[in-house]
């Protein structure tokens, strides 16, 4: 697949890496010259000057009549991904997508309708959603939510003294009937051996696993992991009023009506508009990492702390100062993939990087067109979840998921069925318009999804 990448920023070098380890023909347009050079140190070919000019993007092969079968316009200004891509579906390139960081204009579908644009993406309400969930479900180290909010994924990780240690997923399921959830991913603490597991899989103290439930039974597998309940939210402190902040707390404001929020800002002119968008939320001009107005605020008592400044670094001091000074849960909003893992290091309890969400969405839709939707990477297990729609006609209908011979290291973890969500069970039987959530390595994806599409269809049932 020949590929144009506009803008070559944390989003767009990574995407374009993937691509061209992918074995795509990839180019990438950038008109800053230091990361211009950063792009070349990639297997792609750059080209240096602005993606909204056409005699720019003709230089990477959007003409008419190219054979460009993607544009990806990511670069940090919405009008110039939007023209970047109004000019390639000029050009007739198959598919643009575009990167988008206004919420306004992703508000209604009809902006990108209107100028050709097949996809135009914001990683904000996503990452807003997973931040609730990560102060909702207090020991949950990272979480992604499933079928329009009525399950998720949750990573947590089995306390010493966890009556989970030792146990056999197979035991499991058969001592706590009561708990609905697939564990479809283990990270063995202190060991390469990680994978898909099966019903003989043992876990041990220390490990990370990745588990999928309904939302109202998150609570059981917090008491099972860590032998203790998340208590219902208080009082948050959010700190940064960009557009995360202030979909972080306008979500709060929403699903939490009684919650106590303080949304911290540097910018007095700001908070004062902040103030009158938010209404209930306390706007307070001020530091975020200001003690005393931590302290009279009451950090020692508040059950999470979310820094979404524009500086990952910021982000990540300010989180550790306030879990330093009593807050339950600190999460720290970075950008750059350098500091990830930073919280293994450092006394804060989670990250959000919303490059990376948006990177895995973008990616999802390259790499499977025409699916429901691409969930998420997860990027250090080297596995991946889809959400499939089993279309009219497919080869699978009638057959119960224990007869699919489905490869080790492919689950099926949730189904959804009318207005039902479902664990299933081997003996269900797949029916034309489940939309079904699969997680597989990322090696097995691929013919995973193609064995659930419109492609593998029964052709006499159709010839009849």
């Amino acid at each position: 697949m020949n590929v144009v990448i506009v803008g070559a920023g944390e989003v767009g070098c990574n995407i374009a890496a993937t691509l061209s380890e992918e074995g795509h023909n990839v180019y990438v347009v950038e008109q800053d010259e230091e990361r211009a050079k950063n792009a070349e140190e990639l297997d792609v070919s750059v080209i240096r000057g602005n993606g909204a000019r056409p005699q720019v993007l003709h230089e990477a092969g959007v003409t008419d009549n190219g054979d460009v079968d993607l544009l990806l316009a990511c670069t940090d200004r919405d009008e110039v991904n939007m023209l970047s891509c109004w000019i390639a579906h000029r050009a007739g390139v198959k598919h643009v997508i575009s990167r988008i960081r206004s919420l306004e204009f992703t508000d209604s579908p009809t902006w990108g309708k209107k100028l050709g644009i097949d996809m135009m993406v914001s990683p904000e309400r996503s990452v807003a959603r997973e931040i609730l969930d990560l102060l909702a479900v207090s020991s949950a180290s990272r979480t992604a939510e499933l079928l329009d909010g009525r399950a998720a994924l949750y990573a947590l990780r089995v306390a010493e003294n966890s009556t989970l240690a030792g146990m056999s997923l197979k035991e499991i399921r058969a001592r706590y009937k009561d708990l609905v959830a697939v564990f479809v991913y283990v990270e063995h603490e202190g060991s390469d051996e990680n994978a898909v597991p099966d019903g003989d899989t043992v876990l041990q103290t220390g490990d990370l696993c990745y588990v999928v439930t309904y939302k109202e039974s998150a609570w059981l597998l917090e008491e099972l992991f860590q032998l203790r309940k998340s208590r219902p939210l208080r009082r948050v402190i959010v700190v940064g009023g960009g557009k995360l902040g202030f979909q972080v707390t306008q979500r709060i404001q929403r699903e939490y009506g009684h919650v106590q929020i303080r949304l911290i800002d540097h910018d007095a002119g700001h908070c004062a508009k902040l103030a009158d968008e938010l209404g209930g939320a306390l706007v307070l001009n001020g530091d975020g990492a200001d003690r005393d107005l931590l302290r009279e605020e009451g950090i020692d008592e508040a059950d999470g702390y979310v820094c979404a400044t524009e500086s990952d670094e910021v982000n990540l001091i300010y989180a550790a100062l306030a879990k330093s000074m009593g807050v339950k849960k600190s999460i720290a909003v970075v950008r750059r993939k350098l500091y990830e893992t930073l919280p293994e290091i450092m006394p804060v309890d989670a990250v959000v990087n919303p490059n990376k969400a948006l990177a895995s969405v973008i990616l999802g839709m390259i790499r499977y067109p025409g699916h429901a939707r691409a969930l998420s990477v997860i990027e250090k297990t080297g596995a991946e979840m889809l959400e499939v729609v089993l279309p009219e006609g497919n080869k699978l209908l009638g057959r119960p998921l224990a007869e699919l011979g489905l490869p080790r290291g492919v689950l099926v973890a949730l189904m959804g069925r009318g207005n039902r969500v479902l664990v299933p069970t081997g003996a269900d039987q797949l029916q034309a318009g489940d939309r079904l959530i699969l997680f597989a390595t990322t090696a097995l994806m691929r013919e995973t999804a193609e064995l659930f599409s419109e492609n593998n269809v029964n052709l006499e049932r159709e010839e009849k």
